[in-house]
């Protein structure tokens, strides 16, 4: 059986990527494949019960352990871009103040630009997570280093990407804004770049932050099989340097 740490529910399996990013990459010609990015899994993407995709579940898997550490202290939380799933779990956890920020977005608190998040004094929170945010943003380097500003001292940040495994160097060219080139280079029509894992890493600490890459190796093999979470899936932990 499988289970997820979301909404708890257990099952016989979870349900996989849709059929539609297939029908893209093969229409495009994708010079890759869905399997070859570091925290995908295709055959068991989201839970049947509360949708929370694979990247989620390994979210929740952390954030669980880590509200335990901090139980009765406040946690000020910063959810960037938030996914109606994963914010309802965030807002779940003990202790939380939670605010949610986004350039566009309608379920965000906080109309606001990564960039350039003045509204935010320094070290405003102890938790930020930014999943699947910053393959979006031209200037990545300054939105790192402005999130490593609003990160108190003791705080963790979860800085995620998708992450092509192979890739020789990241692959990024904002100016590229033919839908189905965005497609074929960066793996979807607003992405502006493909990350190589070493480079991904390279601009965390450049922006300031040390990172922790926590693996199967840290959560267990059987844990990542019944959440349904691959075996090349890490998360990565910014801390202040």
């Amino acid at each position: 059986m499988k289970s997820c740490p979301i909404c708890t529910h257990s099952f016989p399996n979870f349900l996989p990527l849709p059929n539609s990013y297939f029908d893209t990459f093969h229409r495009l010609n994708v010079p890759y494949s869905l399997d070859q990015f570091e925290t995908l899994n295709v055959g068991q993407y989201s839970c049947p019960i509360c949708q929370a995709s694979d990247r989620d579940r390994l979210y929740a898997l952390f954030l669980k352990a880590y509200a335990q550490q901090r139980s009765g202290q406040a946690m000020r939380v910063l959810d960037i871009a938030p996914a109606p799933r994963l914010s309802q779990f965030l807002k779940s956890l003990p202790g939380v103040q939670y605010r949610s920020a986004d350039l566009m977005s309608p379920l965000a608190d906080d109309k606001v630009d990564i960039t350039q998040m003045d509204c935010y004094a320094d070290g405003s929170f102890d938790l930020i997570v930014c999943s699947h945010v910053l393959e979006h943003v031209p200037d990545d380097g300054k939105a790192i280093r402005e999130l490593n500003r609003i990160l108190a001292p003791n705080g963790i940040a979860i800085l995620m990407v998708p992450i092509l495994l192979g890739l020789q160097q990241t692959d990024e060219d904002p100016s590229v804004t033919d839908v189905n080139e965005r497609w074929r280079r960066f793996g979807q029509d607003d992405h502006i770049r493909m990350y190589e894992r070493e480079d991904f890493l390279k601009r965390l600490r450049a922006g300031g932050f040390q990172v922790k890459s926590l693996d199967v190796a840290t959560f267990g093999r059987e844990i990542f099989r019944q959440c349904g979470i691959t075996e090349q899936s890490v998360l990565y932990i910014g801390q202040h340097s």
